[in-house]
């Protein structure tokens, strides 16, 4: 009997633990990581036609995009003013936004729009900050607020990536001469967006080594 009322008791608790992790913030995390893979599949689909000729494949991936990077901007806002901030949401919004990035990325790569060391960078990027944080909290320090070149890094990465997927040419093209009019415009914006947030992510990445190196001598 009294294993029993063990039981119950830990299992309202781990019901009430789930009830605060499902907070408002924590679902709209859990709705960006699930649009991923919605993303990722839209090209199977075979979708025919353009769009103020855009492919609407292009459209639509880009539409989800936004959509997703949106509820980044949002989550992090009702987390904060509304106190929600948990354990679970500090784990798992940096890893959706990860996700989101890395996937859009990596699908321009396929569709031939961006070169492959861009998203390489940024994947080198991200293993040296889970690194760190891992070391931070098994040395009992803090992680280190975003810097100005991890806040210009999002900014400019999200600017590229959505402008980047309706572009119809290559990262670069702008400069081979080919281009005229808005084509030129819109691949000039995507090649220096890509550029910034490029170097961004390099010099943010400094950053982080920097903050390490105190607990690479312990």
């Amino acid at each position: 009997m009294l294993e029993n009322s063990n039981f119950l008791t830990q299992n309202q608790t781990f019901v009430k633990g789930m009830s605060r992790k499902m907070n408002l913030p924590n679902k709209l995390t859990i709705f960006r990581v699930i649009l991923v893979p919605i993303m990722v599949i839209i090209p199977f689909f075979g979708i025919e036609g353009n769009l103020w000729g855009i492919p609407i494949t292009y459209l639509i991936i880009d539409f989800i995009f936004i959509l997703a990077s949106l509820t980044d901007k949002l989550d992090g806002y009702l987390a904060r003013s509304k106190n929600q901030v948990t354990a679970f949401g500090k784990f798992l919004d940096p890893l959706a936004d990860k996700i989101l990035v890395l996937a859009a990325m990596l699908m321009l790569v396929e569709m031939n729009k961006l070169p492959a060391w861009i998203p390489i960078i940024v994947l080198a990027r991200e293993f040296l900050v889970s690194g760190y944080r891992l070391i931070a909290v098994e040395k009992g320090g803090e992680v280190i607020a975003a810097s100005k070149w991890g806040k210009l890094k999002t900014v400019t990465q999200m600017i590229a990536i959505i402008l980047a997927f309706l572009d119809l040419h290559a990262f670069g093209t702008c400069f081979a001469g080919n281009l005229q009019g808005a084509d030129f415009v819109l691949n000039l914006a995507v090649t220096i967006m890509m550029i910034i947030q490029t170097i961004a992510t390099i010099f943010s990445g400094i950053d982080y080594m920097r903050g390490i190196k105190k607990y690479i001598k312990d």
